[in-house]
């Protein structure tokens, strides 16, 4: 960002003033130029730097940027002297708020409120309510850091012995027993053979990828999948139903498939086919088999549900025109994982999660005591 001076051909003999940009600087200013995120007068500043950096006069640029001379000029020294710092506003700058406090208050009050008439708010909802223009409502919600228009599912556990099973859980991805593998086990259930009624129309420009909203339904099958937390390989069997006999066989596939001589730490869900009566009987008598429930409604415990919803992805785009059609893309999709499996690992605060169930029970044991009061 350094300013050097050219001569001018002509008789007079003028000095030209060069912006000399780094590659760096160069390729951010090009970045934000072609960036259609970037506000059209970011684009019009280092369009101005860009041009000065090629030797362009200030007059010509102004005519190819569409702004004065004064302008080039004032970017130009400001990138002369602050480099990309230069370019942004100045803090102050610009009109004051207009926006009286009473009503910004009322803005992020409503934005923990039902809209009338539905239980969703908009920007415009709540503008129609308070009486500004919807930008100016969603740019207050921004700064208070409020989402009124999403929504996150949640369930808490009520498990009984839910920390202790937490411990058992994390402490196999933290500390993975010596001679022994760790495999996260479930089943993905009900996976629909949907064939779409029409091909759907591919990206192309100006349209986005399309499929018909209407199908043809050809049964389910369910997916029994373990996933080795060491190395991301995952053992897996199709089945037609998910009953304890299905369950069963696949407990013998993992067996038959694991080394001998190795301690096989199953962590699964409380599913009432994995504790039915020939299972632990079954488990009684292959004894290196050792079972590690997740507490209940505590399904994110168990990393396979990663895997789960990338399979899901893949499937949910696909048009299946039979069980078996889908069943060649799920194997298909599986042996393409295995042979680059990417193992997840646990990284969380296994204390800092519980703290933050603690605190969520204490919210919602606040809101259920303030509704029995309201009803009172």
């Amino acid at each position: 960002m350094v300013a050097v001076d050219l001569w001018e051909t002509n008789a007079m003999a003028r000095p030209i003033s060069v912006l000399e940009l780094t590659a760096e600087e160069e390729a951010e200013l090009d970045r934000r130029v072609r960036a259609a995120t970037t506000t059209a007068r970011d684009v019009v500043r280092a369009r101005i730097v860009l041009l000065r950096g090629e030797g362009m006069k200030q007059a010509d640029v102004a005519r190819a940027v569409g702004v004065s001379t004064t302008s080039v000029n004032k970017w130009s020294q400001r990138f002369e002297r602050l480099g990309l710092d230069g370019l942004a506003d100045r803090a102050g700058r610009g009109a004051k708020a207009t926006i009286a406090p009473a009503v910004v208050e009322a803005v992020v009050a409503k934005a923990g409120q039902d809209a009338p008439g539905m239980r969703r708010r908009s920007t415009r909802t709540t503008a129609a309510e308070v009486g500004i223009s919807a930008s100016s409502v969603g740019r207050i919600w921004r700064e208070h850091g409020l989402k009124p228009h999403l929504k996150r599912t949640f369930k808490l556990s009520n498990d009984p012995r839910f920390e202790a099973k937490f411990w058992d859980v994390v402490g196999l991805y933290l500390d993975p027993p010596e001679r022994s593998v760790v495999l996260c086990c479930d089943e993905k259930t009900q996976i629909q053979a949907l064939e779409r009624t029409q091909p759907g129309l591919p990206l192309g420009v100006g349209h986005v990828r399309t499929a018909t909203h209407d199908y043809i339904r050809h049964c389910t099958i369910t997916l029994f999948a373990a996933m080795n937390y060491l190395d991301g390989k995952l053992i897996q069997r199709l089945e037609a139903k998910h009953t304890h006999v299905e369950w069963l066989r696949f407990l013998k596939q993992i067996d038959a498939e694991t080394p001998d001589g190795l301690t096989i730490h199953v962590i699964a869900d409380n599913y009432a086919t994995h504790k039915h009566a020939a299972v632990r009987a079954w488990l009684v008598r292959h004894p290196r088999f050792e079972m590690h429930f997740t507490p209940t409604s505590s399904s994110w415990l168990n990393l396979v549900e990663r895997f789960f919803a990338e399979l899901t992805a893949v499937i949910r785009d696909g048009s299946f025109a039979s069980v078996a059609a889908l069943r060649r893309e799920i194997v298909r999709h599986l042996a393409a994982h295995n042979d680059h499996p990417r193992p997840y690992r646990w990284t969380a605060n296994g204390e800092d999660i519980l703290a933050k169930i603690e605190r969520a029970r204490e919210r919602l044991a606040d809101i259920q005591e303030a509704k029995q009061e309201a009803n009172h």
